[in-house]
């Protein structure tokens, strides 16, 4: 699982985009399913969570078409990857 927190400047902007090109992509890359979820308390602040492995989300990374979809998503800075504090069963 991979989980992003990211600042845009259009929210129904970036969830077309998401939606469309970012979708057509995460699945070339392997993501079997993503989530995505504005903040209550910012709607501009959005968190992803990707059901993908460390190695396909890499070869994500390193398409060369990602950063020209970054710029249609409008991204305010580079989404930040946040780290599991701990894992359970349940």
């Amino acid at each position: 699982m991979i989980v992003t927190v990211a600042k845009v400047t259009d929210p129904d902007r970036f969830l077309e985009i998401f939606r469309t090109l970012g979708a057509e992509k995460r699945r070339e890359h392997g993501c079997r399913s993503a989530h995505l979820y504005f903040d209550p308390d910012d709607a501009h602040r959005v968190w992803s969570v990707f059901d993908w492995d460390d190695e396909d989300y890499a070869g994500f990374l390193a398409d060369p078409e990602i950063p020209g979809i970054a710029r249609q998503l409008g991204l305010q800075e580079p989404p930040v990857h946040a780290e599991a504090a701990i894992e359970l069963d349940a």
